[in-house]
């Protein structure tokens, strides 16, 4: 399979780290298109995949992931439109940017609109995605071949829930580093060496999260086996609920999720 990514950033590098590990395609058979020249010189030497300045190129190429900032969107849709042809595949990684965005951009109907998380980077993302009826089952389980190389994907009918999880599984990243990061600190404060403190942070986060994907038990019943009568977690745990931390993650996912709404409408 012959894929061209346009942009060589965080994600698509993930994206073609991922496909080379997982054998989904070969890097000779990988071209990236990037303005950056060291970015560009950086993947060539990394992985040994054709690196361009030009866009043109990816027309040549089976699947063609559109990986840029959303900013760089437009100018990359101006020069592929009118070039893609059947049964040529799209996919597109671009934040909040619809499925009617890309179509009307490129003059074309074979997308699939997905979004990875930064976790992919280390194959262990998860990947929610969709596809126009234009795209065919061969096409969708390439694309899902494609995305399951970085970690799990599920493949949904309706875009609407891109958007959702953009506000939950793409920013949720950032919001566990929050924590683990506000974690450090609070352990730091109360005494405990940097080092110290990061280790224990990150393997409780760690362990907790293994713990609780191997179990059947619900994440509320998980807590309150932690968590005895007037005990250190019972203190911990009141003091959250009173300065309302229920209430300000859902605030903030609702926040998320309509400033991705936002950027579909740009």
């Amino acid at each position: 399979m012959r894929l061209a990514f346009i942009g060589g950033g965080n994600m698509g590098e993930a994206m073609i780290a991922a496909v080379i590990s997982k054998e989904v395609s070969a890097a000779r058979a990988i071209s990236v298109s990037d303005v950056n020249e060291v970015r560009r010189g950086y993947l060539n030497n990394k992985y040994g995949v054709a690196v361009t300045e030009k866009v043109h190129p990816a027309c040549e190429s089976d699947v063609i992931v559109l990986a840029v900032k959303p900013q760089q969107l437009p100018g990359v849709m101006r020069d592929l439109s009118g070039q893609l042809k059947e049964p040529q595949l799209v996919i597109s990684i671009v934040a909040g940017v619809t499925i009617d965005t890309l179509r009307n951009g490129l003059g074309y109907n074979r997308i699939v609109r997905a979004m990875p998380n930064t976790p992919a980077q280390i194959g262990a993302g998860i990947s929610i995605w969709t596809a126009t009826c234009d795209v065919s089952e061969v096409d969708k389980s390439r694309a899902g071949s494609i995305l399951g190389s970085m970690g799990k994907e599920i493949y949904v009918n309706e875009e609407c829930y891109l958007d959702m999880a953009t506000a939950v599984s793409g920013s949720g990243p950032a919001y566990v580093f929050l924590f683990v990061e506000s974690l450090i600190t609070a352990a730091t404060d109360l005494g405990l060496p940097d080092k110290m403190a990061r280790e224990l942070v990150t393997e409780t986060v760690s362990g907790s999260t293994r713990f609780m994907q191997i179990s059947d038990i619900p994440p509320a019943d998980l807590r309150r086996k932690v968590t005895s009568p007037g005990g250190t977690t019972a203190a911990a745990l009141a003091c959250l609920e009173k300065g309302g931390f229920n209430v300000l993650i859902k605030k903030a996912v609702r926040s998320a999720y309509d400033r991705a709404k936002e950027l579909g409408k740009s």
